[in-house]
C-alpha cells in the first residue's frame, strides 16, 4: 500500500494552520529569510502568480542485516539481509480561477519496493512504499480539487502559499470547501514536526496516527469533500469520502449509500508557553464498508468450518469501524519542537485501509540546524509503541493473516520503534537524509527481531 499522502510540509512551518498575523489584503511574496523563498527550490518561482507549478522527487533506500526469527510466515518481515528502494515523483499544478476559487491538479509516479514487499510491520519503515508492485510506475492522478473560500469577516491574515493553497492571504474567519480527489492526511492529523516523509521521519507510525484507518486506495488517495472552518485560535474540519472495495484495494466504491467514511477534527492553539506556539487536535472517524470481523473469522476456524482463520470470508457490506486520535505539538525554544500522538480504533473490524495497528502512542521532536550554522538542516528523533486488539491478536496467533501481517503464529508483544534522522541541505532545493530505525517485536512478535534499519534519502524540490 502506498502511504505517501503526507504533505510536503514547508521546512520553516512551525504549526500546521497556525493563527497568523494580520496583513493587508495584498500580501507580498515570502521574504528572503523564509524557507519557502526561491533558494530552497531548484528553480525560482513567482510567488505573485495566479498559477502554481512545482515538483518533488523522493528516493529512499533502506536495508537491514539478518536478524533472529524463530519462524516466518506469508506476511513476515523476512529475516535475511535485504535492501529495497522506493521512488516517488510528483508534479503539483494549480490555478486561482477567481479571488476565492482555486483548482488543484497533481500527477504522481511511484515505483520501487519496500523491505519484504511492504509486509511484516505495523509501523512500516517507509511511508512511500507501494504494497501492490504490479501497479507499476505509470503516472496517475494524485489530486484533482476545486477549492472555494467563503469570507466570514475578521480581516485578512498572511498565508504561506503551497500546493493546496495558492492565496498569499486569507480571511481570518473563513469557510473552505474542497471537492475532488485527495489524500485524507492532506487535511487531517497533520503535524508540522512529524507528518512529512520527504524531509522528516520515514516510518508511517511516526508520520501519521497508525490507528487512523483513513479512507484510501492502495496509492493512499480517495474521492470526497472536505469542509473546514478556521478562526484565529481554533478550527474544525469534516470530510465525507469513498472507501476501497476491498482491503488495501486499488478501486474505490462509488456507491456512498453502502460504503463511505466520515472524518471530523477540531484543533486549538492554546497559549501554553509564553511566546511559544502550541497546537492540539482531536480526531474521530467512522468507516462503513465491506469489511470482515476478526471474531467471526476466529469462530469459523475454531468450529472447524475453515482450515485457517480468514477474515475475508466474513466480510459484510455496511460493517462499521471507528476510532479516535489526539495530536499535539509544542515549540519549546528556538528551533526546538516536540510532538505526540495517541490513537485508538475498535479493533473488532479488520484493518482495511492504512495498516494493522489498533492502538498507538508516539512522541518525539526536532531541532533546527541554525544552532550549528546550518539553517535548513534538521535533526529529529521519535519513539512509537503500537498495539493490536485482543480479537486481532488471537486471529494472528491462530494463523490468520491480514494485508500487512501474518507470521503463521504469534508470540505477542508490543511493537516498539525508535527512529532518528538528520537531514542535510545540499543546495537550493536538494536535500539528503540519513535515518536509523530500531524495531523491537516486529509484527508484534517476540519470536522475531529486533531489527535495525538504516536508510538514505535523496529529496529534491523543483
Amino acid at each position: 500500500m502506498m502511504l505517501c499522502g503526507s504533505l510536503p510540509v514547508a521546512w520553516s512551518q512551525e504549526i500546521s494552520n497556525p493563527p497568523l498575523p494580520e496583513t493587508s489584503p495584498t500580501a507580498s511574496a515570502p521574504s528572503a529569510d523564509s524557507d519557502q523563498a526561491p533558494d530552497v527550490t531548484v528553480f525560482s518561482h513567482d510567488f505573485s502568480s495566479r498559477f502554481w507549478l512545482s515538483g518533488q522527487m523522493n528516493i529512499i533506500s533502506q536495508g537491514h542485516p539478518a536478524f533472529p526469527a524463530a519462524y516466518s510466515g506469508p506476511n513476515s518481515l523476512q529475516p535475511q539481509a535485504q535492501v529495497a528502494t522506493s521512488r516517488v515523483f510528483t508534479l503539483y499544478t494549480g490555478a486561482k480561477l477567481t479571488p476565492s476559487t482555486e483548482a488543484i491538479f497533481d500527477i504522481e509516479s511511484a515505483g520501487g519496493h519496500g523491505l519484504s514487499g511492504g509486509a511484516g510491520l505495523g509501523g512500516f519503515t517507509d511511508l512511500d512504499v507501494v504494497r501492490t508492485p504490479n501497479l507499476g510506475q505509470t503516472p496517475y492522478l494524485a489530486r484533482f480539487l476545486i477549492e472555494k473560500t467563503f469570507n466570514l469577516g475578521g480581516g485578512m491574515v498572511e498565508s504561506d502559499r503551497d500546493f493546496l493553497s495558492l492565496a498569499p492571504s486569507l480571511p481570518a474567519r473563513r469557510l473552505e470547501v474542497w471537492l475532488g480527489k485527495f489524500s485524507m492526511v492532506d487535511f487531517f492529523d497533520q503535524n508540522s514536526v512529524g507528518s512529512d516523509s520527504h524531509l522528516q521521519f520515514m516510518n508511517w507510525a511516526v508520520d501519521d496516527n497508525a490507528a487512523y484507518d483513513y479512507a484510501a486506495n492502495t496509492r493512499g488517495y480517495t474521492w470526497g469533500a472536505v469542509v473546514e472552518y478556521d478562526d484565529r485560535a481554533w478550527g474544525a474540519r469534516f470530510a465525507e469520502a469513498m472507501m476501497p472495495k476491498v482491503a488495501n484495494g486499488e478501486n474505490l466504491d462509488a456507491d456512498l449509500a453502502r460504503a463511505h467514511s466520515e472524518n471530523f477534527e477540531v484543533e486549538f492553539y492554546p497559549a501554553l508557553l509564553r511566546g511559544r506556539r502550541s497546537a492540539l487536535r482531536f480526531l474521530s472517524y467512522v468507516n462503513h464498508g465491506d469489511m470482515g470481523s476478526y471474531r467471526e473469522a476466529i469462530e469459523g476456524f475454531l468450529s472447524g468450518r475453515d482450515a485457517v482463520p480468514d477474515v475475508t470470508l466474513y466480510r459484510r457490506q455496511g460493517r462499521v469501524k471507528y476510532g479516535f486520535g489526539v495530536n499535539a505539538e509544542q515549540e519549546l525554544g528556538h528551533e526546538l519542537r516536540v510532538f505526540g500522538r495517541w490513537g485508538w480504533d475498535d479493533g473488532r473490524t479488520e484493518s482495511f485501509c492504512y495498516t494493522e495497528v489498533d492502538r498507538a502512542v508516539s512522541f518525539g521532536g526536532d531541532l533546527g540546524g541554525a544552532h550549528w550554522h546550518r539553517r535548513l538542516d534538521k535533526l529529529g528523533a521519535a519513539f512509537v509503541v503500537d498495539e493490536i486488539s485482543g480479537d486481532h491478536r488471537e486471529y494472528l496467533t491462530l494463523g490468520g493473516k491480514g494485508f500487512i501481517l501474518g507470521d503463521g503464529k504469534l508470540d505477542y508483544g508490543l511493537e516498539r520503534i525508535f527512529e532518528s534522522y538528520y537531514t542535510f541541505h545540499l543546495w537550493r532545493g536538494l536535500f539528503a537524509s540519513a535515518d536509523l530505525q530500531h524495531i523491537t517485536n516486529p509484527g508484534y512478535n517476540r519470536a522475531r527481531g529486533p531489527v535495525l534499519v538504516p536508510s538514505l534519502r535523496f529529496h529534491a524540490d523543483f
